[in-house]
């Protein structure tokens, strides 16, 4: 994140010298607060320094202030985030049992790139690059896989896509083409993440976007994409995991079309495949589906071990499927730190802490704890979906609560799925536990006046904090909002959170039909069941109430939402 440096004496000094009264005759913030020096912290009354001197907000103070003093000051402003377990916006893990804490702050202080002095340290890198190897079936295919660790899968997708790059340059050179005219393309979906998009514009190769629309699942299809591919194109990223809706994009039929494709031209196409979510999720949740390094064409993976690898923010990785895929004048080999070393990376010095601590989650969760985690994701995801799509107001864009083509499913199956009993994960379309959602059409026509992007701001007044952004290029005007479920967020908080998500929009429908002229933006509010005492006979908060005895839970959630969704029309 690009940060700007403020002169907070010369904004000071234009806040004063445009501000010296309002113009409208009134005083200003400052003079209604009694700001001396507006652009300070003030001293807590307690310290022995109250009053004496301020402490500059955006320059180094000239005297420091006892430890104790300033992390009040630190953490009082810090007080004013979100709550990270109702943040629904991220992909992103937020909480590690108290042993992977205790093992961050015992090794906070060590160096991953300091091999000679912290060789423990680098052996459980490798294990966990072993790991992932194995997880993604390289060993399967007799393959010397090869990675490393990084910061994230923009630092990992970087790494893969000029790995790509310059194997794509070698070839070109060997066959005695140019390598600047045209140059080289890459190809992705319109639905690509900004970090795909960066590896193309750092490394000046041509990002060619496939488009997307509600036909493809707003994510991209490999027949629209191989119309892209010619003989300069390097590589062609395929998502495991849209973070617009969760969809997996289909990695194994892209590799059958660009094989199609080589035989007819020669011309041999790699697949890098972006697994910044779906890399640790869909090995465990559906491990029949193939699109890993079982594919012969997948020649690099990338994921974000601080997604569903369930680490803290900060730690992902990049494999190839051998060292082949990886050109040798990439690598480079390091003397100075005592012993001969070897790095790939955009970055030199980094923690070693986050990859401890996600080589201890794979120890301590095994693949059993793994999928027992995915499966209690993607089943509180399908439950929500099918709320909301059952409150009529919304229409769900995920696909992840519906089942498979109709010849692949028994009656039984259709069944049990209508009437949402189904928990067998492999009876529906494979995705991540992401609920995406948008207005229906008939509440559209009914709702005119009322903005979907007015749920989101009346949802964080309840201290939920879910997105609505617009869908990729080529589907212009739809916006959808969406959540992301993880393991911190149990059925009680799923149940909650329809809860709220129904009151929020009856609320705005309430004064679209009192003619309020913007419904749900705060002007002409009118007072729902959690701004006043009590609320009115019927609902929703009043059917939550009855339906929970005091500090106990609810003894058949699914059923109280099969009850609940049926009264909302």
């Amino acid at each position: 994140m690009l940060s700007r440096h403020v002169n907070s004496q010369k904004v000071l000094e234009q806040a004063r010298e445009h501000s010296a009264r309002h113009r409208h005759g009134k005083p200003t913030v400052h003079e209604m607060l009694d700001r001396e020096a507006p652009g300070t912290i003030s001293r807590h009354p307690a310290s022995k320094d109250y009053g004496t001197e301020p402490i500059p907000k955006y320059a180094i103070p000239s005297h420091g202030v006892p430890a104790a003093e300033a992390y009040e000051l630190v953490n009082n402003e810090l007080s004013l985030d979100g709550n990270p377990l109702l943040n629904l916006a991220s992909f992103v893990h937020t909480s590690m049992d108290s042993y992977a804490d205790k093992l961050m702050m015992e090794n906070k202080a060590k160096n991953l790139i300091d091999q000679d002095e912290y060789p423990a340290t680098q052996l459980l890198h490798t294990r966990l690059i072993s790991m992932l190897a194995k997880l993604w079936h390289a060993d399967d295919v007799k393959e010397n896989a090869t990675g490393t660790a990084t910061t994230g899968s923009s630092e990992a997708i970087q790494l893969a896509g000029l790995a790509m790059k310059k194997a794509w340059q070698a070839r070109r050179k060997a066959q005695g083409k140019s390598i600047h005219e045209p140059g080289p393309n890459i190809i992705m979906g319109a639905n690509a993440q900004v970090a795909l998009e960066k590896a193309a514009r750092y490394f000046d190769i041509e990002a060619r976007y496939v488009p997307v629309d509600a036909s493809t699942r707003y994510c991209m299809d490999p027949k629209r994409a191989i119309e892209f591919v010619d003989e300069n194109t390097i590589g062609v990223f395929v998502i495991l995991g849209s973070t617009y809706t969760g969809a997996y994009e289909s990695v194994q039929e892209m590799s059958d079309l660009l094989d199609e494709y080589e035989r007819k031209t020669g011309i041999s196409v790699p697949i890098h495949v972006d697994g910044a979510s779906g890399a640790m999720f869909a090995p465990f949740a559906t491990p029949s589906l193939i699109w890993d390094f079982r594919i012969p064409r997948v020649v690099s993976i990338n994921t974000s071990l601080h997604k569903w690898g369930k680490a803290y923010v900060g730690v992902g990785a990049v494999l190839w499927r051998s060292k082949e895929h990886l050109p040798k004048e990439l690598v480079f080999e390091l003397t100075y730190l005592g012993s001969v070393e070897y790095s790939f990376s955009l970055n030199f010095s980094r923690p070693a802490a986050p990859v401890i601590a996600a080589y201890w989650n794979l120890l301590h969760l095994g693949h059993d704890g793994y999928r027992r985690i995915s499966l209690h994701d993607a089943k509180n995801a399908r439950l929500f979906a099918r709320a909301v799509e059952r409150s009529k107001y919304y229409k769900v864009v995920s696909e992840i609560h519906h089942l498979k083509s109709d010849q692949d499913q028994s009656l039984v199956d259709k069944a049990k799925q209508a009437t949402g009993l189904s928990d067998d994960i492999d009876s529906y379309i494979p995705g991540l536990p992401v609920v995406a959602f948008m207005f229906s059409d008939e509440f559209r026509n009914e709702y005119p006046r009322i903005k979907q992007r007015n749920v989101q701001l009346q949802m964080r007044q309840k201290s939920w904090i879910i997105p609505n952004y617009s869908l990729p290029a080529n589907a212009e005007g739809e916006e959808v909002l969406r959540v992301v479920f993880r393991e911190t967020f149990h059925e009680d908080m799923v149940e909650r959170l329809f809860h709220d998500l129904v009151e929020v929009t009856e609320n705005m429908m309430e004064e679209h039909k009192a003619d309020v002229a913007h419904p749900g933006s705060g002007s002409g509010h009118h007072p729902g069941p959690n701004d006043r005492a009590g609320s009115k006979s019927g609902s929703i908060a009043e059917k939550l109430a009855s339906s929970h005895g005091e500090g106990t839970r609810p003894v058949r959630p699914c059923l109280a939402f099969a009850l609940l969704c049926s009264t909302v029309r």
